[in-house]
């Protein structure tokens, strides 16, 4: 009676229904768990899955029935993937060419094969660790996936999606999803395996890819430009068509069931969604949408990791716990038996391929939905559904350290590497990015900006390539690139446009819009944002009000400058030319000066 007074306390008296109570215990047991992880320097995710493990069936029992939270949770993958279009370079994956392409192909089966074959090995070294016919090949399939949500998850928070790592990584786990659906396609029927249910998926994955290519071609570009000055509405449409392609996808098979045809495609709504993201990556609108998705997708992320923590079985024995553990290992070991050896063989350099491997050695939420679906199908028992969950917490909980550790590691590992002929040669890293960091910044285009960069384009016209301007009116893209600009979508109020667009790079970074014309910010508030994530930039910002500028100073602005006195500085000169009679030689001594009247000047807000 007592372990369930919170959740009678929260409920009674007309309080929120119990969905939202569910969830609230959730975030108030994963903001403490994770705070104290934080303070014994764990990964934020461990306290997640304790936050679980704490309110759940086998702890407080504070939320007991986790279905609704799961199923919450399952829209995290589904914008997790759809980010992971958003940030998919096809030029930079198509880059990695030969090594992408053979080691996505021959990674899952070779695994798995090799996989099977150490945990035979275990089996005859006396530790049986599961029993039935099809145990070892699920414990080889839990070894043969990378986790998607992990991986990226990390990637991202660390700022290395395209880093040359970032995008092995990325197009790997593409490969891998893929053979993810081939193997949930034929586990149904692993007694007597059938084509036309692969059949099915892969015709259902071309009629998705299909219909993004033509919303992408001939409808999504006048819908976007159409909300294009109101970024709220970009996010709201980009969301809209991530879940209606994901559903497309989802109601396939009950469109050809109904209408008798002879194969059912069949598609995840996670896939549609992966398809959606991919489809709006060379949008301008890409770098905005992830920044303001990144926050929603982290609230769903967070009940992910807490469901899964409720999920966590009470151990039947230490049994389970040590199949976990060699699970585990084994699945550590092959990212270098089988990851290593082919990235190398494929034409990548040492460094890279061993610190690629290492950043994958972690059990795949896939390998949760398969091992479940084989439990459903009789094919295996309910303890090693539990060894798979536990591997996955480990691998899960060490993921973020694997990261840190991946060039230590490589260090180390080096001399070994070159006695079993895997050495460097004359191999070159692949380029890390595909253009440089930009000299200069300019955060939105008004007039000011516009006048800028008519004075640079004239002045200093070496200075256009290394210059990005970051605005959400997308109207004046065009026109600022003719000029020889960089020019990135984005409301560069959020830290997370700032960070995805390239600004914090830059050398100069100046804010263009005066504080009556901006939104969710000031830029006395910009200039502090500024200083804290770009500690070397140099910093220009603007005021309306002189006894702004002491703290703009403060608060880390390199240079501050008033609209009224700039006017002002501008204007007297001529004036007092008008009251010395003199304003004819004034205009012509400006002509000379400028080389041109205002009038003449060729301005993209002209």
């Amino acid at each position: 009676m007592t372990s369930t007074m919170p959740m009678v306390l929260l409920a009674a008296g007309g309080g929120p229904a119990p969905l939202v109570t569910k969830i609230a215990l959730c975030f108030v047991a994963s903001a403490v768990l994770a705070l104290l992880c934080e303070r014994l320097r764990l990964p934020s995710i461990a306290g997640f899955i304790f936050a679980g493990l704490a309110i759940g069936p086998i702890g407080l029992r504070w939320v007991e029935d986790r279905s609704d939270i799961e199923t919450i949770a399952g829209l995290g993958l589904a914008l997790l993937l759809f980010l992971i279009g958003l940030e998919i370079n096809l030029r930079s994956l198509l880059a990695s060419g030969r090594t992408l392409v053979v080691t996505g192909l021959a990674q899952v089966p070779l695994s798995i094969a090799v996989g099977f074959g150490a945990f035979t090995l275990v089996e005859l070294l006396g530790l049986a660790l599961v029993r039935g016919d099809y145990s070892l090949l699920y414990l080889a399939l839990a070894c043969a996936f990378s986790s998607t949500l992990l991986v990226v998850k990390v990637l991202h928070d660390r700022l290395q999606m395209d880093t040359v790592d970032g995008r092995l990584c990325l197009g790997l786990l593409i490969f891998q999803d893929i053979w993810a659906i081939v193997v949930l396609a034929i586990q149904p029927n692993l007694d007597d395996p059938q084509l036309a249910p692969l059949l099915g998926t892969f015709v259902g994955i071309a009629l998705v890819i299909g219909l993004a290519v033509l919303a992408a071609r001939f409808v999504l570009p006048w819908a976007f430009r159409a909300v294009a000055k109101s970024p709220e509405l970009v996010v709201t449409l980009a969301l809209g068509w991530c879940f209606g392609l994901g559903m497309f996808a989802v109601s396939l098979g009950s469109w050809a069931h109904a209408l008798h045809l002879p194969v059912e495609p069949s598609v995840s709504l996670e896939l549609g969604a992966l398809v959606a993201g991919a489809s709006l990556a060379s949008f301008p609108y890409a770098h905005e949408v992830v920044a303001k998705v990144g926050n929603l997708r982290d609230f769903f992320i967070t009940l992910f990791f807490v469901a899964l923590g409720m999920s966590i079985p009470i151990p039947d024995g230490p049994a389970v716990l040590v199949g976990a553990l060699v699970l585990a290992l084994v699945m550590g070991l092959l990212r270098y038996l089988v990851f290593l050896p082919l990235l190398y063989g494929s034409g990548l350099d040492r460094r890279h391929a061993t610190t690629t491997s290492t950043k994958l050695a972690q059990v795949s939420e896939f390998a949760l939905v398969i091992a479940y679906l084989g439990l459903s199908l009789g094919h295996i028992e309910a303890s090693l559904v539990s060894m798979v969950i536990f591997a996955f917490v480990l691998t899960a909980i060490v993921t973020p350290v694997l990261f840190s550790l991946a060039d230590p590691l490589y260090l180390r590992l080096s001399p070994l590497l070159r006695r079993v002929g895997i050495g460097e040669g004359d191999r070159q890293a692949p380029q890390q990015e595909e253009g440089a960091p930009p000299r200069l910044a300019l955060l939105g285009f008004h007039r000011l900006a516009s006048s800028l960069l008519h004075d640079i384009e004239r002045d200093h016209p070496e200075l256009l390539p290394d210059l990005l301007v970051v605005d959400f009116n997308v109207a004046l893209h065009d026109r600022i690139r003719a000029r020889g600009a960089r020019v990135v979508y984005g409301d560069f109020a959020n830290p997370a446009t700032l960070q995805h667009s390239g600004v914090l790079e830059a050398d100069v970074i100046v804010s263009t819009i005066p504080d009556d014309l901006l939104k969710g910010i000031t830029n006395l508030e910009l200039a502090a944002q500024l200083r804290r994530l770009a500690p070397e930039a140099r910093i220009v910002v603007n005021t309306l009000r002189l006894a702004d500028v002491p703290a703009m100073y403060e608060a880390g602005a390199d240079y501050v400058f008033s609209w009224p006195t700039e006017t002002s500085l501008g204007v007297v000169p001529a004036v007092c030319a008008a009251l010395n009679g003199d304003l004819r030689g004034f205009l012509e001594a400006r002509r000379l000066e400028a080389g041109e009247m205002l009038v003449q000047r060729d301005e993209v807000l002209n």
